[in-house]
């Protein structure tokens, strides 16, 4: 018994041997952990150092003796600091205004504008007390630009207002000197009510420009048939053409809808074929056409008018802009019309495209996201969403439209 005690105590020992082993060798394969500082929380200065060099202003702090001491980044992308170097205007506005404790405004604008480098920067030089300076910076650029577009319009729409208001004081004192010869008080008083009527046609597009340009609010958007559209602008457009001795083409119904307002729209697609009817030479064709490319519906005016110049393409849909002043103003055009298509396609989420060649005409696209059923979305044109349509005008005496139906 003493023997087989012995055996099982020294097997015991040795299992527990082989356990403590076993256990010892699993903790010296387990990573030690190390442990984290805590991280300690941002003081006052700090976010107050995150701040100045975050802000969109550019800020730089001048000592008494013009020396930069400290900048935020933005201060030398507005070219307020130049190598550690504060702009000589800045630094003359600091001792400035370290002598009369005052603030000042100083432009900073650029001398010779480049690149990406603002056009226009204003800064307010303030002290700080101490012998030190802020001047705080910010890009004026675009309300520079606003300003300036705002003059011109101003100026524009002073011109042309004039012009008719002179022309009907003029025509009506011809009336009174020829109170006693019916045919020339008939002639006078007929140009008088032309020019009357492009005044209130000015008027009325300057309204409308103000709205679509504005902050006043829309039209709810409705499902907008494009067939009706058409066919109110064309109806629109007839006594016009007739008068002009032009022919319009139109193609057949398509049944494409559209999400927009319907007067809008009618409005729109009207100016461009009145536009057309300006620019072509009697007896010639005005063609309009629709069609589906891919997520968008295309209505193109064309016509075998004296086309725009390469130079003047990006600049007819300015307000007033005119290719041919006299022709514009012997039409009755108040150079609004164009301006007016731009803002009303950009209000519906499309856009309006030019093409043109001079002596050969030109072909304004409207386009508008095409509304579909979610039940039909999947079935639609296999055209890209950004084809263009190719409506003949390389070859002068193609027709831009395939079955065409005449009107007017």
């Amino acid at each position: 018994m003493d023997a087989l005690l012995c055996v099982a105590i020294a097997a015991g020992a040795l299992v527990l041997g082989l356990l403590l082993g076993l256990r010892r060798g699993r903790r010296r394969e387990e990573p030690i952990p190390v442990p984290v500082a805590p991280v300690p929380d941002p003081t006052v200065a700090d976010l107050l150092e995150r701040v100045f060099r975050s802000t969109d202003e550019g800020l730089a702090v001048l000592d008494r003796s013009g020396d930069v001491v400290l900048h935020n980044p933005r201060a030398a992308e507005l070219g307020v600091v130049r190598g550690d170097l504060p702009d000589a205007r800045a630094a003359t506005a600091s001792q400035h205004v370290l002598h009369s404790g005052t603030t000042v405004d100083v432009d900073l604008s650029p001398l010779d504008h480049r690149g990406r480098q603002p056009a226009a920067v204003l800064a307010h030089v303030r002290p700080l007390g101490g012998g030190f300076s802020m001047v705080e910076a910010a890009d004026t650029s675009e309300a520079v630009r606003l300003e300036a577009t705002r003059r011109d319009f101003v100026a524009n729409v002073s011109h042309e207002l004039k012009t008719p208001v002179g022309a009907i004081g003029l025509l009506a004192e011809a009336v009174l000197d020829a109170v006693d010869d019916p045919v020339e008080v008939r002639r006078f008083g007929t140009k008088i009510l032309n020019e009357a009527n492009r005044l209130g046609n000015l008027v009325t597009e300057l309204i409308a420009l103000s709205r679509l340009t504005g902050a006043e609010r829309l039209p709810e958007l409705q499902v907008v048939d494009v067939d009706e559209v058409v066919q109110e602008a064309l109806a629109r457009s007839r006594l016009s053409a007739e008068a002009a001795g032009i022919e319009i083409i139109v193609d057949r119904p398509t049944g494409l809808e559209v999400e927009g307002d319907l007067t809008l729209l009618v409005t729109a697609l009207s100016n461009l074929v009145e536009n057309a009817i300006a620019y072509s030479p009697a007896d010639s064709a005005v063609s309009v056409s629709r069609r589906r490319c891919g997520h968008w519906v295309e209505i193109a005016v064309t016509d075998r008018g004296i086309g725009i110049a390469p130079e003047h393409q990006k600049r007819v849909f300015e307000r007033f802009f005119r290719v041919d002043p006299a022709r514009s103003r012997a039409t009755g055009g108040t150079g609004l019309g164009l301006a007016i298509v731009k803002h009303v396609l950009a209000n519906h989420g499309g856009e309006v495209r030019l093409w043109s060649s001079p002596g050969t005409g030109s072909t304004f696209t409207m386009r508008l996201p095409v509304h579909v059923e979610p039940e039909t979305e999947s079935s639609g044109s296999d055209a890209g969403p950004d084809a263009v349509p190719d409506h003949g005008l390389a070859d002068p005496t193609s027709r831009p439209v395939d079955v065409p139906d005449r009107v007017g």
